[in-house]
């Protein structure tokens, strides 16, 4: 692997009378013939072909002698990239180089997850998530920012604990492996420009406000020691591209080398904001807004984010409800029906997994998706009350009454929790429709569709087509394609050519803002309605609801016959 860090194995003639070189000359002269002499590539040494600096570091400086001695002049170089120069970061006596370590990290607003990569193999080693600690200053990003507006003391304290949240993954890692955070060299994060911001104890106002001039879109290389990461060398944190558009899709085309195809391509990364790109190697016209907290667990009455006790799958069989909890074992199913609930039977903890708190984001869909399919709510979504007695008038906290359906013991999904839903399908599939049409570009022309970040990994596709979030084309073109930012930062640790497909990606991006578009509320309400208004853009859809009408007329006049 040819990554943002390197460690070579040295032998160095001692010094004589005949040759009294110092010993940081000596040993920068050896990695340059090492270097030359095959064991990295020459152009990966330097910029444009130019040859790039070989500095040491103080620390590095200080433990080479000692080295040295130890060693008895063979030793083991780490070198860490800069943007600039190859930094000398430590010495250590022997052939070590296959020590190799760094991690990849996608900062996320809610939850955060760290790869430690061996990067002489390019193998994955450990990886670690959880929640972000930021949580704790707001549970959505705009409560964040206006935390710490005008607070100085407030911001560092969201710096301190982003950075411990990652320290923290790092210590887990090496409670699995044994490989010590000090062992490793560098550290690529990838993350939303507000994560990013907040990373560096930068003020991230300027995300949310007008002009909507951010501190910096491309902080670079960054001492791993000044953000108090005790890794040998240095952070690159991936540039953004606008206030909306951040490192985490620049990640992402890095990831599946859109950049790079001269077929057209939609990526999609859906959650409480959607960023959206267009196109292949020609051009990527690219945009981002607000689709709204509800596939995250917001904004739902017993919404929850995915972890232990949400409800993640749901379907209908019958007149039952056939779910999974996170938590179970997978293939395992409850069933939730009529009887269970005549008779307020409670879920307690059981040996095939935890109790149902919740739904999260793929479980949200799934309901929405079975209930619209088997009848139980119309194109509009209110609920068919005659359908089934699941379907009745609950409590809402403040005291007020409104219809809703029991899909689990205890938990009710309500009038208001649909209308929210289907406002955040919305504004996702309106958001593809707008920037198709900017591009001149129709869904027959798409090869692929990915569908990335932690909900679009997890979501069914049929269920997502059905309510209209995602368009109706053949489903082999829907690609989940998972953690693009996480798998992007991993891709530049391990292959430092990579840094300047960064810089061709940039180049490429046109921004568009939707919230910027004046007519775009006008255009959600097009698709607003299950799947949309025009029915005839979802033909399977269609199709699949008169064979499930078939099938319910067909089984009700068997019914008949046998009464």
């Amino acid at each position: 692997m040819q990554g943002i860090s390197r460690k070579m194995e040295l032998t160095l003639t001692p010094p004589s009378p005949e040759d009294a070189r110092d010993e940081e000359t000596r040993l920068l002269e050896a990695i340059r013939e090492a270097w030359d002499g095959g064991d990295a590539e020459p152009e990966e040494m330097g910029n444009g072909g130019e040859e790039t600096p070989i500095r040491f570091q103080y620390k590095a400086l200080q433990s080479l002698h000692g080295a040295l001695v130890r060693g008895e002049w063979r030793v083991t170089a780490s070198l860490a990239f800069d943007g600039l120069a190859w930094n000398v970061v430590g010495v250590e006596p022997g052939r070590t180089a296959a020590a190799h370590y760094g991690c990849a990290v996608d900062l996320g607003s809610t939850t955060v997850v760290l790869d430690l990569m061996d990067c002489g193999s390019g193998k994955l080693l450990d990886e670690e998530s959880g929640y972000n600690r930021q949580i704790r200053f707001g549970e959505d990003i705009l409560s964040r920012i206006f935390c710490c507006k005008d607070q100085p003391e407030r911001l560092k304290e969201i710096q301190e604990e982003t950075c411990a949240t990652i320290r923290e993954l790092m210590d887990r890692a090496a409670e699995q492996t044994g490989i010590r955070p000090e062992d490793c060299i560098s550290m690529v994060i990838s993350g939303n420009t507000t994560m990013i911001h907040f990373l560096l104890g930068l003020d991230p106002f300027g995300v949310f406000h007008e002009p909507y001039a951010v501190a910096v879109l491309d902080p670079g290389f960054i001492p791993g020691s000044a953000l108090g990461f005790p890794i040998a060398g240095e952070v690159y944190c991936v540039p953004g591209r606008a206030n909306y558009l951040g490192g985490d899709i620049v990640s992402g085309m890095i990831a599946t080398e859109m950049y790079r195809r001269t077929d057209i391509s939609v990526f999609f990364d859906i959650g409480t904001n959607g960023e959206l790109a267009v196109g292949g190697a020609p051009f990527l016209l690219c945009g981002a807004g607000a689709a709204g907290p509800a596939l995250e667990g917001g904004s739902v009455s017993t919404g929850m984010r995915a972890g232990t006790g949400a409800v993640d799958r749901i379907r209908i069989d019958g007149d039952a409800f056939h779910y999974h909890v996170i938590g179970m074992p997978e293939g395992a199913e409850r069933v939730f029906g009529p009887a269970e609930d005549r008779a307020v039977r409670e879920e307690a903890a059981a040996p095939d997994g935890p109790a149902a708190r919740g739904i999260c984001g793929s479980g949200l869909v799934d309901l929405l998706s079975a209930l619209f399919l088997h009848g139980w709510v119309d194109i509009q979504g209110s609920f068919r009350e005659d359908r089934s007695p699941l379907i009745r008038r609950e409590r809402r906290p403040d005291g007020g009454e409104e219809t809703a359906v029991r899909y689990a013991p205890g938990l009710a999904f309500s009038s208001q929790d649909i209308r929210e839903l289907i406002r955040t399908k919305a504004a996702a599939a309106t958001m593809m429709e707008y920037i198709l049409n900017e591009a001149g570009i129709g869904l027959g022309d798409v090869s692929r569709f990915y569908m990335t970040g932690s909900f679009g990994t997890h979501v069914d596709k049929e269920s997502a087509v059905s309510i209209g979030m995602y368009p109706d084309v053949p489903r082999e073109r829907i690609i989940l394609a998972g953690n693009t930012s996480l798998e992007g930062a991993r891709e530049i640790l391990l292959r430092k050519s990579a840094l300047k497909d960064v810089r061709t990606v940039l180049a490429l991006m046109e921004y568009v803002q939707f919230g910027a578009v004046a007519n775009f509320v006008d255009l959600m309400q097009a698709a607003s309605a299950l799947p949309h208004t025009d029915m005839s853009r979802y033909p399977s859809v269609a199709e699949k609801l008169k064979r499930m009408q078939d099938e319910a007329v067909r089984k009700k006049q068997e019914q008949e016959v046998d009464e």
